[in-house]
């Protein structure tokens, strides 16, 4: 573990330096801002997203899925139409089983859109509530879900205009608590619907898995709302580096991924803006996941994501095939570049004895041959198809970042870490029950992601848990909710059968 937060230390530098100006409008919320909170029940996928090769496509995209925003918990000076919690829903209307996921850092609900539909197609009486958390409701969709490759092109360039830091003064209260409760929201409205309900996550949303059974709803402990926890590739303490002082909370923080604002300095900056990530970037990105699903062998657009001339399905996934990631921690495995001059990445093979396969990064100088783009080689081996993925990365449901991610959020897990009692944390933070913890567990790690096995008997040992662990070879972070295959949907079927009741 300790080595994996000096992975994350040494690549802070990257993930807070300050980010490129803006090249395009900005976008204020107005006053009368509000969403749609209806179902959206009869929005019909668009041909290009799901035109998949896969042969399970049939049985999976067969799954109903709907979007639900309901009710959140009330935060004082956001807007009532922002108090709300959400979720996509796949499966059954009256389900004899639910289990809620949490997505993680930077994520959205799309990141279980594969998952969700094999677990419901193994259990079809179950349902599976993908979560998208309270800030996903200030994305904009509308520019990505079109089919005019020159206007998505557009967007890879420019991003969607960004809302501006000084219009979203509210985020600075939505943080650990607002997030959790939130989430019990859509777990109770789950609870009148069947006694079976489990939650889980990926990544941090494993870390907010742990924290939420051990959190003090009002005297009732989360543990309490559920028969069960599933954490993929994340835990509680993942990432949450050193204790925080009182005053580091309120001036300024540290965690494992860098330098973190405090309390005093939300207002001015509310949500993570990076030079590798934005919500611009993240705008850009999806538009190039849907050049991708729409037209992966066509050109990409020039001064776009890539420097150098690639294909659609190239430019998108050299930003987070495992090879050539930036981050290769938070990564696919899919393919390989073609025609591409590689050299070493050296920043990453720094890292190589605290990350499996950092001492095989590459990142790409431009084509070998300049008469053509560089292109994209899906290997049949490798755990995730990359047309599948980019097909998925967002829909009218969903999408599979989370284009404004609260920087309090981030504070709170820092301050929070796995108990709070005793600690300055422990009557804002009310994380007081894991010692207590008596619920079975499912932990699956990635082989060559952010935890292992033994990470979760380390953590389990802190409980009264009763663990079941599981590793999917040769996955990386990010493959363990987009695999091909179903056997994460099959361990977790398997985990929650005799659960139920």
């Amino acid at each position: 573990m300790k080595r994996r937060a000096l992975l994350l230390t040494l690549t802070a530098a990257a993930l807070t330096a300050p980010a490129a100006a803006q090249d395009g409008p900005t976008g204020d919320l107005p006053d009368s801002f509000a969403v749609d909170t209806s179902d959206r029940t009869d929005l019909p996928f668009d041909p290009g997203v799901f035109a998949l090769t896969d042969p399970a496509r049939r049985s999976l995209e067969a799954v109903p899925a709907r979007r639900a925003v309901r009710p959140g918990t009330p935060v004082p000076g956001t807007p009532a139409s922002l108090n709300a919690s959400v979720t996509v829903r796949y499966g059954s209307g009256s389900p004899s089983a639910v289990l809620l996921l949490m997505p993680g850092y930077l994520g959205g609900a799309g990141s279980f859109d594969r998952l969700a539909r094999q677990i419901v197609t193994l259990q079809p009486r179950w349902a599976v509530w993908a979560v998208d958390r309270r800030s996903n409701l200030l994305e904009n969709h509308v520019p990505l879900l079109g089919r005019d490759l020159n206007a998505l092109g557009g967007v890879v360039r420019s991003g969607v205009p960004v809302r501006s830091p000084a219009s979203l003064p509210f985020m600075k209260d939505w943080g650990l608590d607002t997030t959790l409760r939130d989430w019990r929201a859509a777990v109770l409205e789950a609870r009148r619907l069947t006694p079976n309900v489990f939650i889980g996550g990926h990544s941090m949303g494993g870390t907010l898995t742990g924290l939420y059974a051990a959190y003090d709803f009002g005297g009732v402990p989360g543990a309490r709302d559920v028969r069960g926890l599933i954490m993929l590739d994340g835990l509680p303490g993942l990432m949450s580096g050193t204790p925080l002082t009182p005053d580091e909370y309120t001036q300024a923080a540290r965690n494992p991924l860098g330098p973190l604002p405090g309390l005093n300095n939300l207002t001015r900056d509310p949500y993570v803006e990076s030079v590798v990530f934005s919500p611009k970037l993240a705008s850009r990105a999806a538009a190039q996941a849907r050049l991708a699903a729409l037209a992966p062998d066509a050109p990409a657009p020039t001064g776009g994501l890539t420097l150098f001339p690639a294909t659609n399905l190239a430019a998108a996934m050299t930003q987070l095939e495992q090879r050539y990631a930036l981050l290769p921690f938070l990564a696919l495995k899919t393919g390989s570049a073609t025609n591409a001059s590689e050299a070493p990445n050296l920043g990453a093979r720094l890292l190589g004895a605290a990350f499996p396969g950092a001492g095989d990064a590459r990142w790409i100088v431009g084509p070998q041959d300049p008469t053509r783009p560089v292109g994209w080689q899906t290997d049949p081996a490798a755990p995730t198809d990359p047309q599948d993925f980019a097909r998925r990365f967002v829909t009218p449901l969903s999408d599979y970042s989370e284009w404004y991610f609260p920087n309090r959020l981030t504070l709170d897990l820092a301050a929070a870490r796995t108990d709070t009692r005793g600690t300055p944390f422990e009557k804002t933070l009310p994380v007081w029950h894991g010692a207590q913890l008596a619920l079975p567990v499912l932990g699956i790690a990635a082989a060559r992601g952010v935890t292992t096995e033994a990470q979760y008997r380390q953590y389990a040992a802190t409980t009264r848990a009763t663990l079941t662990t599981r590793t999917l070879p040769d996955a990386a972070h990010l493959d363990i909710t987009v695999t091909r295959g179903d056997q994460v949907a099959r361990w977790i079927s398997d985990w929650m059968q005799p659960l139920t009741r």
